[in-house]
């Protein structure tokens, strides 16, 4: 289980334009179960995540994953941790342009090590899962919108996360893409993944799929619920 204790998230403390993005948020994240964030611009949602997947440190407060506390982790155990562990799905889909789509997809494995062929061909697979194999060797900048989200998700899934972070995913996507990718979280469900989404589009948290909401506001927690 991923807990969240007491977190705070202070940006420019103690300066005349502090900001306080999560005031005192405690939460906990089930194994294996599909969590959406829910709330307005401004509300917490993407901090929470960043923090959730130790992309960034509280100001104060504890993040425990299963029986170890990250909050007091050095950076470099963080990292090894983050690398293994979560897989992040970003709004903006952040595609390395020069590279190809099968470069993109074994980016985040890179720094692990290993066999590069057996990368490769764990990457290509992914890719197919996908039913975007044919252009793995095309650009990124050439891939039109679902090809580019889907080589998105593939980069996230190459070294087999427990936790699917995903921050605001529909945003940029038509309805037949948003259902697609919510037929994916289906898919990251019956792996047995545990996914946390940030989103405030209807056909993400009125999915069947979701199994919590979590609504959030002016960086607090306002309910949750089914």
């Amino acid at each position: 289980m991923l807990e969240l204790r007491d977190i705070r998230k202070v940006f420019n403390e103690g300066k005349p334009h502090e900001l306080i993005a999560l005031d005192n948020v405690s939460l906990s994240f089930e194994e294996q179960k599909v969590t959406v964030l829910k709330g307005p611009s401004g509300s917490g949602k993407t901090t929470l995540l960043s923090l959730a997947g130790c992309m960034a440190r509280p100001t104060s407060g504890r993040i425990r994953l299963g029986q170890r506390d990250l909050s007091s982790l050095p950076e470099r155990f963080l990292t090894g941790i983050r690398r293994r562990t979560f897989g992040f799905i970003f709004q903006q889909f952040n595609l390395m342009k020069g590279i190809t789509a099968l470069e993109n997809v074994m980016l985040p494995a890179y720094p692990l090590g290993g066999d590069h062929a057996a990368l490769k061909e764990r990457a290509l697979q992914l890719l197919d899962v996908f039913g975007i194999r044919a252009r793995a060797l095309s650009r990124a900048e050439w891939l039109s919108g679902g090809e580019a989200q889907r080589t998105a998700i593939a980069r996230a899934l190459i070294n087999d996360p427990s936790i699917v972070i995903a921050d605001e995913p529909t945003a940029h996507l038509d309805t037949k893409l948003s259902r697609e990718f919510m037929e994916i979280v289906a898919r990251f469900k019956e792996q047995k993944k545990t996914v946390i989404i940030a989103s405030h589009d209807p056909l993400v948290y009125d999915s069947p799929v979701i199994d919590r909401i979590v609504s959030m506001r002016d960086g607090r927690i306002e309910g949750t619920g089914t």
